[in-house]
């Protein structure tokens, strides 16, 4: 996802991007050869960038994105404290909850930009990304004010290509996107089904609307303002806008890699704990994802 948007940005002449990533065979391939993106049946390259492994070389941004997995948040930020100035925005559309707490921690609230996006991205190797799903963008300042930097920052993303809204309740956006996780991405960890074939299982889609349910039954003991009054059916809709993904955890399962499950299931369940709310199906589904991590190294 980095990649997707920082290739986009890079193709409007005024923007200065720079990529910075741990991964050097993947830095190394775009500063030789491009970055490359499978879009609409065509590879395109983006050379009007700058990779690399050291976040020093960037200087302050104005407008930093961060696009890590969750697990790896604070760690990321940390590491790459030295491109936030004085008057740095710091995005993050990422999945799960705690991601603005966790950069917040080390750059402080005031710098951060809340939102969600429907952009998907699959990592095809050093280099190569494919653009897997298109869809708008919304961002939103934390305590919901129209300021000239949010609407100077969907400007931008606009002219790159990237369409994008304004919202006046980022925390609500956050919670909207982390209920579709919530039923979708362990389901397919655990079943290794695409989006769209999870509601072919009737006793899939009990348990999707059960943890869905329960996520929705937590964010309104928070105060949170859903955008959907619905949802379950909202994350059925995902589904089949998506039939034919493959959920971020299913891949990270696929590969054998750490998933974002405690920031997703498990945050319900940690939120719930808080607040007196029982969350079984998020505690099952949580417990599942982990068994399964916990076998990678069987296999």
């Amino acid at each position: 996802m980095g990649c997707l948007y920082g290739a986009k940005l890079s193709s409007a002449p005024e923007n200065r991007v720079y990529l910075i990533d741990v991964w050097k065979e993947h830095i190394d391939a775009i500063n030789s050869n491009g970055l490359l993106i499978e879009e609409d049946g065509a590879t395109v390259k983006y050379e009007n960038l700058t990779a690399s492994t050291d976040a020093a070389v960037c200087g302050y941004a104005d407008l930093a994105f961060v696009f890590v997995k969750s697990t790896l948040t604070k760690q990321a930020v940390q590491e790459a404290v030295s491109v936030f100035g004085p008057g740095t925005a710091a995005v993050t559309l990422q999945n799960g909850l705690g991601n603005i707490e966790l950069i917040s921690e080390v750059v402080g609230s005031e710098t951060v930009i809340a939102g969600t996006t429907a952009h998907g991205a699959t990592m095809l190797g050093p280099g190569k990304i494919r653009h897997a799903g298109r869809g708008m963008t919304f961002i939103g300042e934390l305590d919901g004010t129209a300021t000239a930097r949010i609407e100077a920052i969907r400007d931008v993303l606009n002219r790159s290509g990237i369409d994008t809204e304004i919202s006046d309740n980022a925390l609500g956006l956050v919670w909207d996107k982390l209920l579709v996780n919530v039923g979708i991405n362990a389901l397919t960890g655990i079943t290794k089904l695409h989006n769209g074939e999870l509601l072919d299982y009737p006793e899939i889609v009990e348990l999707m609307e059960l943890a869905v349910n329960e996520g929705k039954e937590v964010a309104k003991a928070k105060g949170v303002k859903l955008g959907f009054e619905d949802p379950v059916s909202h994350t059925m809709d995902v589904c089949r806008a998506t039939a034919k993904n493959k959920a971020s955890m299913l891949q990270d399962v696929l590969n054998h890699k750490k998933t974002e499950i405690d920031m997703i299931n498990g945050a319900i369940v940690r939120e719930g704990k808080l607040l007196g709310i029982a969350a079984p199906a998020n505690i099952a589904l949580t417990n599942m994802i982990k068994f399964i991590e916990k076998q990678y190294t069987a296999i």
